[in-house]
């Protein structure tokens, strides 16, 4: 990626090696993700919050962040870019359609993290929290990525970002209150199903930000995209239950097959169009 002249976000906390927090819900690549109405597109579907695991247990971190805005950190600074770059791109996306983006805060942390979602350690993955809107990132899971899910690149680790930063386009629609109705009405099956909608529209608008963010600054290089495809291949339902279990349970999917993952990251590449991330409608299924 070419993003040494990429714009460094100041929304980037780093509360690596401290202590304190709170309990609540979230949403992430790791967890069960919240299902929202289409802001520019229209869609009406049914609703769902996801819970992180109350198995998520651990030690929090501190209460009062340092901002990383002066980090030498490799690391940080790359994760300050690509935050930067997604606040540029939905930034302008909003103001075109005649509305106000607000951006989210991407919290760093080590190990375990308290968010106004609950407790949750480096094992669950980064994820969105509603609650506080800030994304969290454990930056070892980049390292996981790489060597263990067989995706490395800096594309790859811009691709969890994207998506985190997703989930929070949903947050913004305000539709919290009629998700947790629907949480309470629906059966095991469905909501699982609802999820997964919610985790491919992420996906999509993953895509959508990269295409725009290439349009506007050409920070890809070859080989990125495949990058990009490669990471959400690696963190679909169906490759991480065989790995998991050893077997594959479609109904309990809530984030989407390796390929429907691909797929509707791909389609927002290719539009470039929040318009075509429309999963819960989707005329030919996911």
């Amino acid at each position: 990626m070419k993003i040494d002249d990429s714009r460094r976000s100041d929304n980037v906390e780093d509360g690596r090696g401290g202590s304190g927090g709170r309990r609540g819900t979230g949403i992430g690549i790791g967890t069960i993700a919240v299902v929202v109405i289409g802001y520019f597109m229209g869609i009406n579907p049914s609703t769902l919050l996801g819970l992180l695991s109350d198995s998520q247990q651990g030690g929090m971190v501190m209460e009062a962040p340092t901002v990383t805005g002066d980090s030498k950190d490799p690391q940080v600074d790359f994760v300050r870019a690509v935050l930067g770059e997604t606040e540029d791109v939905w930034s302008t996306y909003f103001q075109k359609n005649g509305k106000t983006y607000s951006a989210p805060k991407l919290f760093l942390f080590s190990g375990q993290v308290s968010s106004a979602c609950g407790m949750a350690s480096a094992a669950a993955g980064p994820f969105y929290c509603p609650g506080d809107q800030k994304v969290y990132i454990d930056l070892s899971f980049y390292r996981e990525l790489a060597s263990e899910f067989g995706a490395p690149g800096d594309f790859a680790r811009a691709y969890v970002i994207a998506h985190e930063v997703g989930h929070h386009l949903q947050n913004l629609i305000g539709v919290t209150d009629q998700t947790q109705r629907a949480q309470q009405t629906m059966g095991k099956s469905e909501a699982n199903h609802v999820s997964v909608q919610v985790e491919l529209q992420a996906d999509c608008f993953a895509g959508v930000w990269a295409a725009q963010a290439n349009a506007a600054r050409r920070i890809l290089e070859p080989g990125d995209l495949e990058q990009g495809l490669q990471a959400a291949s690696s963190v679909g339902d169906d490759t991480l239950q065989k790995r998991t279990q050893g077997m594959v349970v479609p109904d309990s999917f809530t984030h989407g097959s390796s390929a429907q993952r691909v797929r509707w990251f791909k389609r927002g590449f290719e539009s470039g169009k929040i318009g075509a991330c429309d999963t819960f409608n989707a005329r030919a299924g996911l």
